[in-house]
């Protein structure tokens, strides 16, 4: 395959790319505006059967969706199919204009713009360019909650301060250092720690910043 390839319309992607999607060793990673990113529906419902049919091995299966996901029953109903085959699946907390596939970390999939003719895709093996997209999918992925845990509306709200000392926390400072350059008291500063621990229904500093980052929340 050249390093860069353009591909016009859902059906011809997956002809060109039908090894790819059959063949992840490892890792395939998806970020995608809703279930109908993929227009036609033999192409869509391809490419999900693989997935599925792939996800309970040892290989790790991700998606990313935009909230316009959850938009109707039949989008949640996609993404709790997803879900339950083994996907890891979450809601990010803004729109993602175009779909964007990662196999392996050695190809990279492209969406272009809607299109008559149908949209172009981008196919590329180009270790700088698909590193610099897998880079782009992680900083969306761990900004992004968990898709079951947003379905059941148990992200916190944290507030301003709540979230510097999730940062403080992050950081791995002293609670002596935290709470100097946080311009608290050492109690208080702890005080806080604990509430924070309990919004996030956490039992200790580890389990908070996991459960943030499942949530969403970047501090």
């Amino acid at each position: 395959m050249a390093e860069i390839m353009t591909i016009r319309g859902d059906l011809e992607l997956l002809a060109r790319t039908e090894h790819l999607f059959a063949g992840v060793r490892e890792e395939f990673v998806c970020a995608a505006r809703d279930p109908d990113t993929w227009a036609h529906l033999a192409a869509r419902h391809a490419a999900r059967d693989r997935i599925i049919r792939n996800s309970g091995s040892t290989r790790r299966f991700r998606k990313l969706y935009s909230p316009a996901a959850l938009a109707d029953e039949r989008g949640r109903a996609h993404l709790s199919e997803m879900a339950d085959g083994g996907a890891d699946v979450r809601v990010a907390i803004t729109a993602l204009p175009h779909e964007t596939i990662i196999i392996d970390r050695r190809f990279a999939i492209l969406a272009g713009t809607d299109a008559p003719g149908g949209r172009e895709y981008t196919v590329t093996t180009a270790p700088t360019l698909v590193g610099g997209v897998y880079a782009l999918f992680e900083a969306a992925w761990e900004t992004a909650t968990d898709f079951k845990v947003f379905l059941r509306g148990e992200r916190p709200q944290l507030d301003a301060e709540s979230r510097t000392v999730l940062r403080a926390l992050g950081s791995g400072a002293t609670d002596e250092t935290a709470a100097r350059e946080l311009g608290m008291s050492l109690r208080t500063y702890r005080r806080r720690v604990a509430e924070l621990l309990a919004a996030l229904d956490a039992g200790s500093r580890f389990q908070a910043g996991v459960r943030a980052g499942e949530l969403g929340l970047s501090g």
